[in-house]
């Protein structure tokens, strides 16, 4: 009894991320596809007190009971900063892990696999850091090379290896799309992030944003983005894949800023505010389209995790509106029996 009520408890915590931008500082380049001021819609970098700023805001929006957080420091090439200005921002993390009551769990960065190394592991083994995440966009040899990325392949193997080496949780990003890349070689990147040892990993749809080479190249016709759709097909057996290979995609699409929403900073590719769902969309249609109906049957009764009833009724209600076609009468219902995306179904005749 004792061990399904710590089971019910880890069910029901939910995960939230306190994300701190350091939009570009200390990376070496710009990647052909990067801009991260528009992406971000930071126009400076925080300082410390903006920092504290930030932390301070979010706290008042999440909710303290069975609530997961951590602080995360994205957009940039944290591991590259100078050694004073990482303290300054991981003493500040620091202090809310352990003065929060517990609220504040742990701390989170992301940054490039160029850029790890025994002695900047070393370093951040004194501070509560869960994760480290790896901007690695592809495995490829010539999606790396012409996407200007400055490392090659066996960097991103060698850095994995000391991440885990040191006893942090290992975080994957990649990116679909990019120039070169093919389905195939997307996929071929998913393996070698599950083979890598990666819990986490984000799907990013390359997309062309303002001021960018791949701008440049999109303008000269030199450059094709995938289409939304291309974008949801390729991510739905990237999704699929990781979660059979038990790597938990945290992020599929970008991040919705206001800058690239509003002030239209998208150029051109994939992008849609609720990509995942789209891709979630997809695999539910076509985990119900498996359905063998009888004859004369007038209705059906699915039952689903409660958490997955909006993706399995599909964006827009578009998978209700593809089952009221074959089955007339359709009722989905919540049951916490069922998990992730298994359901049971039950006809009305």
């Amino acid at each position: 009894m004792i061990q399904n009520r710590k089971l019910l408890l880890l069910v029901m915590m939910k995960h939230f991320t306190i994300p701190i931008f350091v939009p570009e500082l200390a990376c070496p380049n710009r990647c052909i596809y990067c801009n991260q001021f528009k992406i971000t819609g930071l126009k400076h970098i925080p300082d410390i007190d903006t920092a504290r700023d930030i932390i301070e805001k979010y706290l008042k929006t999440i909710p303290r009971n069975n609530s997961e957080i951590e602080i995360g420091f994205f957009g940039g090439n944290f591991t590259g900063l100078k050694i004073a200005l990482q303290k300054a921002y991981l003493d500040l993390a620091k202090s809310y892990v352990n003065n929060n009551n517990g609220c504040i769990q742990g701390i989170r960065m992301s940054t490039r696999p160029d850029y790890i190394s025994k002695a900047k592991l070393q370093f951040l083994k004194n501070y509560p850091i869960t994760t480290i995440e790896l901007g690695v966009q592809s495995t490829d040899k010539d999606v790396l090379q012409i996407s200007e990325r400055g490392y090659d392949f066996p960097i991103v193997e060698k850095a994995s290896a000391l991440i885990h080496q040191f006893g942090f949780k290992l975080g994957l990003q990649m990116m679909i799309g990019l120039p070169s890349d093919t389905f195939e070689k997307s996929m071929k990147t998913a393996h070698e992030i599950a083979r890598l040892g990666a819990t986490e990993a984000r799907i990013y749809p390359t997309l062309v944003i303002k001021e960018t080479q791949l701008e440049t190249l999109f303008r000269n016709h030199h450059y094709s983005p995938l289409s939304l759709e291309q974008a949801i097909d390729w991510s739905t057996e990237l999704l699929c894949f990781f979660e059979q290979h038990n790597v938990r995609v945290i992020r599929l699409g970008l991040h919705p800023s206001e800058e690239l929403t509003e002030c239209q900073s998208i150029v051109a590719g994939p992008f849609h505010p609720s990509f995942r769902q789209l891709v979630e969309t997809e695999i539910w249609k076509k985990e119900f389209q498996k359905i063998q109906s009888p004859d004369f049957v007038r209705g059906i009764t699915l039952e689903i995790a409660p958490a997955q009833l909006g993706n399995a009724a599909g964006y827009g209600g578009c998978n209700r509106k593809i089952l009221t076609e074959r089955f007339k009468n359709v009722r989905l219902k919540g049951n916490t029996d069922m998990e992730g995306r298994k359901f049971r179904y039950t006809f009305i005749q």
